[in-house]
């Protein structure tokens, strides 16, 4: 039986999305959860797989066009129907199961197509399988629930395969993928997902520590498939073509992403009253003990050991005693959220994005690393999904990064607060000692801002929460593994 190709609902309010390329033509072979077509939407770009094996019988919407959700877009054939279906030369072969001879919408797989969008531009990567829960509307219930209640480090759609004895493993297609490519049997991997599921990280580590009979050549950049972020000048495949430069006194039109990233920046200037506040941070015992220790935490855990866990760390624990700072306006009330779910602000070559960390506070050190690493490497390779980008309560962005002494960030709605993160500079610093004698030290310094929303949060209690910030850095004594 024919299944047709569907144009998947990327998240509650999404109503329509841009197809901005089709990575198989009519008549080429397609495996379940293999990448078949890339998708745009106002929230995320991202990868749709097959809905099932088969043949790619027909492609009813080219390239550049944007259709509603539920939308038909193309056509699969059964494995054994859609065999004959590239040659349609065969008059024997069964009308049902040829394609159109002069299908007038059939679009190039080599051609880009001048209607692609920029944001969209990007070498074929291995599939992001979560958006099949949209392309299979009759999932399993046990897949549907997973979905819900999804609190892991890494957020990956839930399914299922089999074991030696046909035994139910739960994993995502992106794990069994990756299970096939290096040989490695599911049912010898300890899941730590919900209900025992194996995670992305689960196999990896489990790869890492049987290097033995693991094919040489991954399907992507050591540092990606050990949950690295990007390193400028590595070599990624899957990471998106560097756009043209523009040409002097050209008008661009605003990308998808640069539209609605403008259009949430002005609402939230004129929705929040912004206040800023700026502390400055003694962080020289946290930098010594990264230095100490990021050798030592790369090889136990191939992950390397950057500064931003410390500051998420930080955060949560002030936010659990000033809870108001975790809170959301809702008309006249405050809503008091359960959980801290940890809002990172990644920075693209083709704009902005805030990834969320669900229930941060859950998380150990390890863990917080892990996390950041993940959804900042996803981030850079356009495999989020809409429920990866929603729902942050608390935001922390870097513009340290680049070298910024400090920012004055914006809001990002709904929350009433966010962190910004200066660089870390080297200065002379007068320090006194427990006698009370002054001296001069060369210290690790680093500047922190709150943006915070003054119709929720007082002044004082801005200050307060950040002089406990201030207080856990400078004192840090929490165990990095």
């Amino acid at each position: 039986m024919p299944t047709d190709i569907v144009m998947p609902q990327m998240g509650e309010s999404i109503v329509e999305g841009t197809i901005t390329k089709w990575l198989k033509k009519p008549g080429e072979k397609v495996q379940r959860d293999e990448p078949l077509f890339e998708i745009s939407t106002d929230k995320v770009d991202a990868e749709i797989p097959a809905p099932s094996a088969g043949v790619l019988r027909e492609i009813k919407v080219p390239e550049g066009t944007t259709v509603q959700v539920n939308t038909v877009v193309g056509v699969i054939d059964a494995e054994g129907a859609g065999a004959a279906a590239p040659a349609p030369a065969k008059p024997e072969t069964p009308r049902a199961a040829a394609p159109p001879p002069s299908q007038p919408p059939k679009p190039s797989p080599q051609a880009d197509g001048g209607a692609r969008q920029p944001q969209a531009t990007e070498a074929a990567a291995p599939a992001y399988p979560r958006e099949r829960a949209a392309v299979e509307p009759a999932a399993r219930p046990q897949q549907q629930e997973a979905v819900a209640r999804q609190k892991e480090t890494v957020i990956e759609f839930p399914s299922e395969g089999e074991g030696e004895e046909g035994e139910r493993i739960r994993s995502s297609p992106l794990v069994r993928r990756i299970a096939r490519e290096h040989n490695v049997n599911l049912a010898q991997v300890p899941g730590t997902g919900l209900g025992g599921r194996i995670t992305k990280q689960d196999i990896e580590s489990f790869i890492a520590q049987h290097p033995a009979g693991v094919p040489a050549a991954p399907a992507r950049p050591a540092a990606a498939a050990q949950g690295q972020p990007y390193q400028p000048g590595a070599a990624a495949p899957s990471m998106p073509a560097p756009q043209p430069a523009p040409i002097p006194g050209e008008l661009v039109a605003l990308t998808n992403m640069r539209k609605i990233i403008a259009q949430r920046m002005v609402e939230s200037r004129r929705t929040s009253a912004h206040v800023h506040n700026l502390f400055e941070v003694d962080v020289t015992r946290i930098v010594n003990l990264r230095n100490r220790a990021k050798a030592g935490f790369e090889q136990r855990h191939g992950a390397r050991l950057t500064f931003m866990p410390f500051f998420v760390r930080a955060a949560i624990i002030a936010l659990q005693q000033f809870p108001i700072i975790n809170a959301s306006l809702e008309g006249d009330n405050i809503r008091y959220h359960q959980h801290i779910n940890m809002g990172i602000a990644v920075a693209l070559d083709w704009g902005l994005i805030v990834p969320v960390i669900k229930n941060a506070e859950e998380k150990n050190f390890l863990g917080l690393q892990r996390a950041i690493s993940d959804v900042g490497e996803r981030a850079r390779n356009k495999r989020l999904s809409p429920d990866d980008i929603q729902g942050s309560t608390f935001t922390v962005t870097n513009p340290g990064t680049f070298g910024a002494v400090f920012g004055l960030p914006i809001i990002n709605q709904p929350n009433v607060a966010i962190l910004g993160v200066g660089g870390i500079a080297k200065a002379p610093v007068v320090v006194t000692d427990a006698q009370g004698s002054d001296s001069i030290a060369i210290r690790s310094l680093v500047h922190l801002t709150l943006g915070y929303d003054h119709r929720v949060i007082d002044g004082a209690v801005a200050d307060q929460f950040m002089a406990l910030l201030k207080k856990t850095l400078e004192n840090w004594n929490e165990d990095v593994g």
